[in-house]
């Protein structure tokens, strides 16, 4: 392996107080549930037939690749079969899944140490994303914290020899996020090999097969990376590719060096629109395009642990396709036996004879398969994750549509993709929009029980558009709402909207609007511009404003943040950024809201969600609100999630589809 690793109805108990009245002319109750670790303000009791109806939808469980064993005959999976995912091993394929660790926070980044049978991995506490970064032997099945504690740890990466392990740590102040290297064997050897300005962000990529060098890369935005070396010897920092005269991002793909260290594969788009794999010969500084022939983004990319085959995956669309390169020449091929669907987790074997990875189609939540490249490419399945009784073939798949903005590309009227879930009973449907989060991020045609949940027990047409500033489309759609540009992606919506009423089978009577993060934050502002023509709003983890958002996010990603919304601290700005903030419009809300907190969230802090249901409680406006003690940026916890889940079923059934309220416990 060579690479790193960045980053039934549950009832309700405890009356605790009841509020005076509000909205609709209800008291609010504020409740506790799931043994205190949720609280529950102005949320009816859930109905038993919804546990009930929601219980196949809500056991459905997945499979994804960490790594290979040592002797490359068993895989190392992360998968869920209590409340939270942990490590599996899996013996050959189609084995039964052998947990191996048993924490009660999720576990994730696993990566094998070379030459080694032992595996890091990372865990943080109640989702605050304060990594913490742990070693297991599964000769003893122990395992040891390697970090402090307290700090944010994440992107490590292995010296060839297995002795040193290189990592991002935010220990030294709590805003940079510098590169630390560590003997493994000795925690106390770790120290800062590369210390990144104050609120920065620096991560080791790949070690050189010298060990005296790290490749690293610097995040500016998404638009603007920087590949930099780093001398361990000398302390010396020389950047290779990236800069102020010239920005192009080299996020895709991590970049790694060639097996005779004069080269570096990476991912940039400098040349054009999308972003291509290309070699780098550090030398000469010559700079070679490999994918220029593929008009779509390099998401991903693996080199064995010989140098002597490469692996990259292609977003088409949303849709992955799997390449094999030979690194000699760079020639390539489709692997062409891979379904349609999402692959992700490339692990090359010890010997380079099988390509590891986690497959997920619209059908078949994420399972792990392999190919073995001395053959002839056909797929060996390792797990087969359960789907909760439900017959998937009923499931229906998505439709790539595109609709016409309030905007022109060029001489072209600007069209924005979206995937659209239809029942296969007669219309008009009721429309649930699900908008993405990041915002630089995309929907992609995943399996996704909620979506099929929707369809079957609510009747509706699900439609998830990715909206400007959505990854995977180039880097000029990308950009297309930053800073005061940011309303230009809301008005997508509205475009959306308007699409919505042209169609026969669709009830533009019926729409509800759905979003997490940022995606939370085009639902409320969904809410400001177009009240009287949604019937119900749910905001997860959403941004109400973005100056407090700014303020108040962990100090770490404060810097991240600001090119892509604008710097709260520059007086024009902050201005604007007031000016289009959800919660200085409470005024203009009148569509019901549910909203959803993690009350550890690094993110998107609390405070985000609890001013906006202040604010609408203060308007008297009809709002639900689920905070989640125990989780951070979502709901990882199995019965916090299964919890959630219910509630959303019962708010669309209410607002959406008009069925009788349910009452108020008293």
């Amino acid at each position: 392996m060579k690479g790193n690793r960045f980053l039934v109805c549950v009832p309700l108990v405890g009356l605790v107080l009841l509020a005076p009245a509000w909205g609709f002319g209800q008291d609010i109750t504020i409740r506790n549930a799931n043994n205190g670790n949720v609280v529950l303000d102005g949320v009816p009791e859930v109905p038993a037939r919804i546990g009930e109806q929601l219980n196949r939808y809500q056991n459905v469980r997945s499979a994804g690749l960490q790594d290979w064993s040592a002797d490359g005959e068993q895989i190392y999976i992360t998968t869920r079969f209590g409340d939270v995912s942990q490590l599996h091993r899996v013996e050959r394929p189609g084995g039964a899944r052998q947990q191996v660790t048993f924490f009660g926070e999720p576990v994730g980044g696993v990566s094998r140490r070379p030459a080694s049978s032992e595996l890091v991995f990372r865990m943080d506490e109640g989702g605050s994303e304060f990594f913490q970064l742990f070693i297991y032997d599964p000769v003893t099945s122990e395992h040891r914290r390697l970090t402090d504690g307290a700090s944010r740890n994440g992107s490590y990466s292995w010296s060839m020899d297995g002795s040193l392990l290189a990592y991002q740590s935010t220990r030294r102040n709590g805003r940079s996020n510098d590169v630390w290297v560590m003997d493994v064997s000795d925690t106390s050897s770790a120290h800062v090999v590369l210390e990144a300005p104050d609120g920065s962000w620096w991560g080791p990529a790949d070690w050189h097969s010298s060990g005296a060098q790290l490749l690293i890369q610097q995040y500016i935005s998404i638009t603007d990376s920087r590949i930099h070396l780093l001398n361990l010897e000398t302390g010396e920092v020389v950047r290779l590719l990236g800069g102020d005269e010239n920005p192009a991002s080299y996020l895709g793909v991590t970049p790694t060096f060639s097996n005779d260290g004069e080269g570096i594969f990476l991912s940039t788009d400098e040349a054009g629109t999308f972003s291509q794999l290309a070699f780098l010969d550090i030398a000469s500084g010559e700079l070679t395009a490999i994918t220029e022939e593929i008009p779509w983004d390099v998401e991903s990319f693996a080199i064995s642990d010989d140098g002597s085959r490469a692996a990259f995956t292609v977003n088409e669309g949303g849709i992955s396709r799997l390449y094999l390169l030979d690194p000699s020449d760079f020639s390539y091929r489709q692997v062409e036996s891979i379904p349609i669907g999402l692959v992700s987790g490339l692990e090359f074997s010890p010997d380079g004879t099988r390509l590891g990875f986690t497959l997920n189609t619209a059908s078949t939540p994420s399972d792990v398969f392999s190919i073995d490249l001395d053959g002839d490419l056909s797929l060996t399945r390792w797990t087969y994750s359960e789907v909760g009784g439900l017959d998937t073939d009923r499931f229906v798949l998505p439709e790539l549509i595109s609709y016409p903005t309030f905007d022109r590309d060029g001489d072209e009227q600007r069209m924005i993709p979206a995937f659209v879930y239809k029942p296969s009973t007669a219309g008009p449907h009721p429309v649930i929009v699900y908008i993405h989060g990041g915002p630089e991020s995309q929907y992609r045609p995943r399996f996704s029980s909620t979506f099929q949940l929707w369809v079957a027990t609510l009747g509706a047409v699900v439609i998830a558009p990715n909206v400007r500033g959505s990854d995977g489309y180039g880097k000029d759609y990308v950009r297309l709402d930053n800073g005061y540009l940011r309303e230009n992606s809301v008005r997508d919506i509205g475009a959306l909207l308007d699409w919505i009423e042209t169609q026969p089978d669709l009830d533009e009577t019926r729409v509800a609007v759905y979003g997490g993060s940022y995606g939370g934050y085009m639902v409320l502002a969904s809410a400001v511009h177009y009240s009287d023509r949604l019937r119900a709003a749910v905001d997860i983890v959403g941004i109400s404003n973005f100056v407090t958002f700014l303020e108040n996010t962990q100090a770490y990603r404060q810097d991240l943040r600001r090119p892509e919304y604008g710097d709260e601290r520059d007086p024009q700005m902050r201005e604007f950024l007031e000016s289009i903030s959800p919660n200085r419009h409470v005024d203009r809300i009148t569509v019901p809201l549910f909203v959803a907190q993690g009350q550890n969230d690094p993110r998107v802090p609390v405070t985000e969600s609890e001013q906006i249901v202040s604010e609408l409680r203060d308007s008297r406006r009809e709002v639900w609100y689920m905070n989640a003690l125990n989780e951070g940026h979502g709901f990882r916890k199995k019965e916090n999630n299964d919890l959630y889940r219910q509630i959303v079923v019962m708010f669309f059934e209410r607002y959406l589809l008009d069925r009788q309220p349910v009452s108020l416990a008293r």
